[in-house]
């Protein structure tokens, strides 16, 4: 073992003349530790957030969707066809969008209508994997009353969980779906109205998606809102969800206006991008707790230095470099740096992969909601620790304590032995 790490760690265990030396050097170390510990835990949080916000969407929409400018696609049969044909393009399935109000007695809510073709859909989206209760198939047949006998068959729909708990429906129940684009007649514009009885309810895990869409089948949509054999749009799913824009820009050149593609990652790149740059806003603020403490590493090297100075003047008159001096004091400091990042990183790894059910118990006990489903779109409270943001956290952190060291260090190697022992 070279000299300069054994009299630098004989230093940090050597008993300090002055008692305020051994405290500084606790609170530096522990605020390395903090520090550490919480930038784990929120670019845990942070990441979890992005990552089941990212699953979410892609599981309920597609990787791509091709619309036509100002108008539907006729021809989508033949559209599908060549997109299939390029290259990275896995499935694709028909569409129809528009927003409804749904009213079933008191209760209205204005939702999003969607028409799926129920045997491509489930290749190109996650929604039939959602299903909580009843088939994506029921959508295609017209649906009896589940317990009044001679009412009428009606179409099928299927709500999302919180829309039904809004609504307070359940499966075999009838709503009304009303279209604003109605019908003009002699007193105006009538708004179109049908009955459609729930056949499912799904639950994506996004409150978003819960309580603001509905599906029905593609030739119910086509026939409730006047579009003949018109659709919306085609979704697609692709091999590769980070090269969607290149698939896009390649289908918007090969099929030209009025077509056009969006990626999802062109749909959501107003939450992506705040959610990244959330991030980095978190990653630099939440370093500053580890300047702090590397603030308090070299006020302690300073006073070491200070109590050492014999210790100093004789090592270097014993032969030692200023350099070896300078190495002493540097591993002194590192030592602290080190001991600081692993116990945060052990700290921040124990609280970062047990979150949701520490939050939870913080809720129970204070009765205060920390986590509202309703502002943050999600369900749960995620949490993914990624092994590459340890690492550099972990590597951040010692380069800040190695910093700080620099100046005492260099500061001790600088004093001259002569004064040094002058007046010992």
């Amino acid at each position: 073992m070279p000299y300069e790490l054994f009299i630098g760690l004989r230093y940090l265990k050597a008993k300090r003349k002055s008692a305020f030396i051994s405290i500084i050097t606790v609170i530096s170390t522990a605020g390395v530790a903090l520090g550490v510990m919480a930038l784990i835990i929120v670019l845990a949080v942070m990441t979890g957030f992005e990552e089941s916000l990212t699953e979410k969407i892609l599981g309920t929409n597609a990787h791509i969707v091709v619309l036509k400018s100002n108008e539907g696609i006729e021809d989508y049969p033949g559209t599908i066809e060549k997109l299939k044909k390029i290259k990275g393009v896995v499935a694709a399935t028909p569409f129809i969008y528009s927003q409804v109000m749904l009213s079933t007695g008191k209760n209205v809510s204005g939702v999003v209508l969607r028409g799926i073709d129920t045997k491509t859909d489930p290749q190109v989206t996650n929604m039939s994997k959602s299903l909580i209760e009843g088939k994506l198939t029921d959508l295609d047949n017209a649906v009896p009353a589940p317990f009044a006998k001679g009412e009428l068959s009606k179409p099928g729909i299927i709500i999302g969980k919180e829309l039904a708990k809004n609504l307070n429906l359940f499966v075999g129940d009838t709503i009304n779906v009303v279209s604003p684009l109605g019908n003009i007649t002699p007193f105006g514009m009538i708004p179109k109205m049908k009955q459609f009885r729930v056949t499912g309810i799904f639950n994506t895990g996004m409150y978003e998606y819960d309580s603001t869409l509905a599906y029905v089948s593609l030739h119910e949509a086509q026939g409730f809102l006047g579009l003949g054999n018109v659709v919306t749009g085609i979704q697609l799913k692709v091999t590769d969800v980070y090269k969607t824009g290149e698939i896009a820009r390649y289908i918007n050149r090969q099929l030209g206006f009025p077509f056009y593609a969006r990626d999802w990652m062109q749909m959501n790149k107003n939450i992506l991008f705040a959610l990244k740059t959330e991030k980095m806003v978190m990653f630099i603020i939440l370093t500053l707790i580890v300047l702090v403490a590397a603030f308090g590493i070299a006020s302690t090297l300073f006073m070491v230095v200070m109590e050492k100075t014999k210790d100093i003047a004789i090592l270097k008159s014993m032969g030692a470099t200023s350099r070896s001096i300078m190495k002493i004091f540097i591993v002194e400091g590192l030592v602290i740096g080190i001991l600081g990042t692993a116990i945060g990183v052990l700290g921040g790894l124990l609280v970062a992969l047990n979150l949701e059910p520490i939050v939870g118990f913080v809720q129970r006990v204070t009765g205060f909601e920390l986590f509202s489903k309703d502002v943050y779109y999600l369900d749960r409270f995620p949490s993914q620790v990624v092994p590459a943001d340890v690492v550099l956290i972990s590597v951040t952190a010692v380069l800040i304590s190695f910093v700080a060291t620099l100046y005492p260090s260099w500061q001790a190697s600088r004093l001259p032995p002569a004064e040094a022992i002058r007046y010992e």
